[in-house]
């Protein structure tokens, strides 16, 4: 609908109804799952019985609560692990990429930007497949050769970040160019009139600059990678992070404990979330 144009009354109805069937549509499943994390009872469904906490705070089995579930636990430390090292490695090289394709020019840098965005068209499955077989074929070429087992080769927290890092990098790199294209390079030049170096020049004023769009990349890095399921599925060892220990859960039967988990996720994920927007908000 354009604003400008004139439309009939019925026309803005329909259309008023439309948004909020959706907007309702995408929430209810959420506000189930968040009411049902309160429900005295061993199911997560009706009928209600009665309001609890247990599934958050009680200690003992067979109603066990998120903060007492070791397991669940330490699948939360693993996935924040992985995602700390994917959100550095990707903002690192994601702003490495942006000055590269926004500042330099090269043979063959279209091309390399395109394979640069390939991660993104590839199903996450396919990645993950692709990342371990090449891995462990280099593992099992050192082992059988050389008699060298590398285990980080071989499934395992490492690969999960290499996979992670592979298509998250590509995001952040689109982010912080996109804030790093509106930049005015005389303010660097002028930098460097009053005696800064290059290096110092973009120190102090180009990466000030770009600190919203770093700082948005980052948050929008880790809450990709802590959520991430396809690609983590094919490269994950022993070590489980969340998702594929709340899809284990999930197969052997749903207890409201993962709803509570997954209200606890959705809190955390929309003040990132909401913080982003923050950040990202143009300061010219």
């Amino acid at each position: 609908m354009i604003p400008s144009i004139p439309q009939p009354k019925s026309f803005r109805g329909l259309y008023g109804a439309y948004v909020l069937l959706f907007f309702v549509y995408l929430i209810a499943p959420l506000v189930v799952v968040g009411v049902f994390a309160f429900n005295d009872s061993m199911f997560p469904s009706l009928p209600w019985g009665g309001f609890t906490l247990d599934w958050f705070f009680n200690d003992t089995e067979p109603r066990l609560g998120l903060f007492h579930d070791g397991r669940l636990l330490d699948s939360i430390w693993t996935s924040f692990y992985i995602a700390c090292w994917v959100t550095i490695l990707s903002v690192s090289v994601g702003t490495s990429n942006a000055f590269l394709f926004e500042r330099k020019t090269f043979p063959l840098k279209n091309v390399l930007y395109m394979l640069m965005l390939l991660p993104l068209v590839v199903p996450g499955v396919i990645l993950g497949i692709s990342i371990l077989v090449f891995s462990s074929t280099i593992a099992n070429w050192l082992d059988v050769n050389f008699g060298v087992d590398i285990g980080f080769l071989r499934p395992s927290k490492f690969l999960v970040i290499l996979g992670q890092f592979s298509f998250i990098t590509t995001i952040t790199t689109l982010i912080i160019a996109a804030r790093l294209r509106k930049f005015d390079t005389q303010l660097e030049e002028a930098a460097q009139s009053l005696g800064a170096s290059k290096l110092v020049a973009i120190r102090t004023v180009t990466i000030p600059y770009l600190k919203p769009a770093i700082v948005g990349s980052a948050i929008v890095a880790f809450l990709m990678s802590f959520e991430n399921f396809n690609t983590t599925l094919m490269l994950v060892g022993s070590d489980q992070p969340l998702t594929i220990a709340m899809y284990g859960r999930l197969r052997e039967g749903s207890t409201p404990e993962l709803n509570a988990l997954s209200l606890l996720l959705m809190a955390v994920s929309g003040t990132l979330a909401l913080l982003s927007v923050f950040v990202q908000r143009d300061k010219e």
